[in-house]
Formats: C-alpha cells, sequence, structure tokens
C-alpha cells in the first residue's frame, strides 16, 4: 500500500497536529528519511511551515497539542514534543510536556533535533567552555540578591548546572545557597 494512503486512513484524512483538511501532505519526521510510514506524518502546509520556519510560528495555532500529543504514533509524537519545547516559554506548554509521556526511542529520536537546534555554549570568563558537573572559582566578589550575603572571589563552585534556556547563566551552591551566576564572573578550574 502507497505511504499517503496508509497515512491518510491513519489520520482519517486530517492533519495529524491541528486536524485541519486541506493542503495535506506527508511529512518525514527529522532525522528520519521518511523510508516507512512510522517515520512519516501527515500535515497540513501550515503546520509544516511553522515547524520548518520558527520565525513563522502561530502560537495559538497549536493550542490543539493538547489533544493530538496523545497520539500513539511516534511521528507525531516527536513533532508534539518539540513544538511544545519551542513554545515552552510561553507557559502553556510546559504543563503538557510535563504530562507528555515518551517511550525511550521516542525520546531519543525527539530530542535528536531539539538538542541540535536549542544546543547553547556555556563559556566561562576566558572562553573555554563549560559543561554539568565542572567546578568553576569566582572571579569577583558578587552580591547574591534575596540571599543577604556576598560571595567571595576565589570562591570554588562544584557540580554546576548549565541554565538550558540562557548561555549566560549557570547555577551551583555557595555557602549552602543555591544561586544563579552568570558565567562571565567565573573561570573553569
Amino acid at each position: 500500500m502507497k505511504m499517503e494512503t496508509i497515512l491518510k486512513e491513519r489520520s482519517n484524512n486530517s492533519c495529524e497536529l491541528c486536524k485541519a483538511l486541506d493542503n495535506l501532505q506527508v511529512y518525514a519526521v527529522p532525522p528520519k528519511e521518511g523510508i516507512s510510514a512510522e517515520e512519516c506524518a501527515y500535515l497540513c502546509a501550515t503546520c509544516i511551515e511553522q515547524i520548518e520556519d520558527p520565525e513563522k510560528t502561530n502560537e495559538n495555532h497549536w493550542r490543539i497539542l493538547g489533544d493530538t500529543m496523545w497520539s500513539e504514533f511516534p511521528a507525531v509524537q516527536v513533532l508534539a514534543y518539540r513544538m511544545l519545547n519551542r513554545l515552552k516559554e510561553k507557559g502553556w506548554p510546559m504543563n503538557l510536556l510535563d504530562m507528555l509521556y515518551l517511550d525511550d526511542d521516542t525520546k531519543a529520536w525527539a530530542d535528536s533535533l531539539v538538542q541540535t537546534v536549542n544546543a547553547l555554549v556555556h563559556k566561562d570568563s576566558n572562553g573555554n567552555v563549560l559543561q554539568d558537573g565542572d567546578t568553576v572559582t569566582l572571579i569577583k566578589d558578587l552580591n547574591v540578591k534575596g540571599a543577604g550575603f556576598t560571595a567571595k572571589r576565589g570562591t570554588a563552585v562544584r557540580n554546576i548546572r548549565l541554565d538550558k534556556d540562557n548561555a549566560d547563566h549557570i547555577e551551583g551552591k555557595v555557602d549552602g545557597q543555591h544561586i544563579v551566576i552568570l558565567t562571565k564572573f567565573v573561570k573553569k578550574n
């Protein structure tokens, strides 16, 4: 059976993400090549355009993902996950992401492109690349807002965590307090 026919039947001849009925086509979900129906989704031109061009993303178009993310088909789950991740700063997608369950293989597929697209590089004051778990040293005294103390120059911050949304921020503990630190004020040990 032809792949488009399989996808039409699977989707009831509607977009598998937004349920639109017009301008539908087969979409191979990257990085897969679309060799089988399991690697593809049947989508409308609007969804494809917004998936491929983040600048054209219309938040309201994707509110339907609260329903369609529960699809039994991994390709649809991957696309829903990626779009919710793209929109997570809007607030409402975070609740959906918290509820969405993906098996290990589907999660790896979904993350493969999200990590490539969203990869941020965290660098210390000397331009060294930082990673989760590194130890850094403060290069100046920092007033810690809301905690009422000053983190002194030369203080080691062990087992840092990178902020996945901002390449200028890391997180770590200083004097027992969990704080956010600007990368320009640290050097990697």
